[in-house]
């Protein structure tokens, strides 16, 4: 089924002056090693991961070898890029093995393939700003700048730059991946998006299919589908020189329920009507972070890049729309950056003991269609819980659509139709905090979607849900009362051929996760 790539194929650009990773050996590190106890802390300190080894590697090569040294140890093994898994999938208890691909970060031009490569343990930040630094190019990334390449990009991957750009996964020109075929013998086979590649589906499942399934992702090489040459500076979008920022803040003592409501439908029914890619605003993005009251404000960034016309006056009368019949003035900060400077300055800061909290919840929910008054005033009512402290806690609706929804729904396996995204986290740091921020991320999701069974079913106001922030409690019948599987809320037509590229492609189902496709 797999052909293994020979020698030649295999490390294409490493031999064009990477020397340092050529030459690095994999690591093994055990519970005896000093670094095996930060080893088991990544992003979300709710998850300590306790493996029997870790292994670091650094060349697809290595990668390829840890995989079949643990198929035929019969090791259960997870892998991980950045570390940012919202749920326990790569720290699970029962794995033995965890593969860590941090060290794989290089970001390059890939003059065979005339593509740029990403490796799947860089981040987020670094792509950014290599791409901008070496050629003035980018893609349409998010912006927690500590997020891996590895699950970001085969999640679907979204940013502030969406929907004038699209989907990361609309630049996915290639994917390399380690599989497993059924003799359990560990090959690397490059799938890409030409028609006539026998790999093709595997390069689909890839584009929003979500991490941990198929098998090892190493490299992805990134070229718009319709660059043409071989210029660098030209096989990817450019993104805007600099942008008008506004950061806005909203006094919660002074917002009543009234307020609260009308700010936030405001900003909903803007996004409703300024969302195809034909609309003179597509180039203005919002976030609106509805924090809870303990925070002491609810706050907004918002950008449009300076070379839209009239863009200081969108600006200004986008603000002015959404205080309409607010009766709060907003505290409002504007400045105009280049762009990459104010990428890196909104961005979420890396995680660790130095961020502002290290444990987490995260659910989400894609709407194509406006929140009901009854779900913002249950979201209100959770939001200034007097009995609930948690000023790292919110929900946030994220402007979306444009070029995103430019894409068939089924050309990639990331669902569309969408035009904003609803973002829902909880944050502290005491272990002993875990049971109250949980229920209350529980009963502010359930209660947001009481009239669809707790989740976001979808239908004329729903899409779904994004499994790039994936959410165990989907699949729990306490708080799904739906009846709609957690596979359909992700994926919803989808699934289905997902399944079948599963079978194929891991047919002993040795890449898993709680929340993993299931085989057809």
């Amino acid at each position: 089924m797999t052909e293994r790539l020979v020698e030649r194929d295999l490390e294409p650009f490493q031999r064009e002056g990477e020397i340092n990773a050529s030459a690095r050996k994999a690591v093994t590190v055990t519970p005896d090693d000093i670094r095996y106890a930060q080893l088991g802390r990544a992003d979300n300190y709710r998850f300590i991961a306790r493996p029997e080894y870790f292994r670091l590697a650094y060349t697809t090569r290595q990668v390829e070898q840890a995989v079949g040294e643990a198929v035929t140890a019969g090791k259960r093994l997870t892998v991980r890029s950045g570390g940012h898994c919202g749920e326990a999938f790569v720290a699970s208890p029962d794995v033995e093995v965890i593969l860590d691909l941090s060290g794989m970060d290089r970001v390059d031009f890939d003059r065979k393939r005339n593509a740029f490569v990403i490796e799947a343990g860089a981040t987020v930040g670094h792509i950014l700003e290599t791409l901008f630094q070496n050629w003035g190019v980018t893609i349409p990334g998010g912006f927690c700048m500590g997020v891996g390449a590895g699950g970001h990009i085969c999640g679907g991957g979204y940013g502030p730059l969406s929907r004038l750009l699209g989907l990361t996964v609309d630049y996915l020109d290639a994917v390399e991946v380690v599989v497993v075929d059924e003799h359990g013998t560990a090959s690397t086979v490059v799938a890409t998006r030409a028609e006539d590649d026998p790999n093709r589906d595997l390069w689909w499942a890839h584009t929003g299919g979500g991490g941990g399934n198929f098998g090892v992702v190493t490299r992805y090489w990134m070229r718009s589908p319709d660059a043409t040459g071989n210029d660098p500076a030209q096989l990817l979008p450019r993104p805007p020189g600099s942008v008008h920022v506004a950061e806005v803040e909203w006094p919660w003592p002074e917002l009543t329920e009234a307020d609260f409501v009308r700010l936030v439908r405001n900003f909903i029914d803007w996004q409703l009507a300024n969302s195809a890619v034909d609309s003179p605003n597509v180039g203005l993005y919002a976030l609106i972070r509805c924090l809870h009251q303990s925070a002491g404000h609810v706050a907004m960034h918002t950008q449009i890049p300076v070379d839209v016309p009239d863009a200081s006056g969108r600006l200004d009368r986008f603000l002015a729309e959404l205080n309409l019949g607010v009766g709060v003035k907003p505290v409002i900060r504007r400045q105009t950056l280049p762009w990459l400077a104010a990428s890196q300055y909104l961005a979420v800061p890396d995680t660790g003991p130095w961020a502002i909290a290290v444990r987490r919840k995260v659910k989400s929910a894609d709407l194509r269609g406006p929140h009901s008054e009854e779900q913002l005033a249950a979201a209100y009512r959770h939001l200034t819980n007097a009995d609930y402290f948690g000023p790292n806690s919110s929900l946030e609706y994220i402007g979306y659509g444009g070029k995103v929804n430019t894409v068939s729904a089924t050309a990639t396996a990331i669902p569309r139709a969408a035009v904003l995204k609803t973002f829902y986290m909880a944050a502290w740091n005491d272990p002993a905090e875990d049971e109250q921020h949980l229920r209350w991320m529980q009963e502010i999701y359930r209660d947001v979607h009481a009239a669809t069974g707790g989740v976001p079913v979808p239908n004329e106001i729903n899409t779904g849900a994004y499994i790039n922030y994936p959410d165990i409690d989907l699949l729990d019948p306490e708080w799904n009362t739906s009846g709609v599987p957690w596979s359909t809320l992700y994926y919803r037509e989808n699934y289905p051929r997902l399944q079948r590229i599963k079978a194929k492609w891991d047919p002993r189902n040795f890449f898993r996760h709680v929340m993993s496709i299931r085989p057809s």
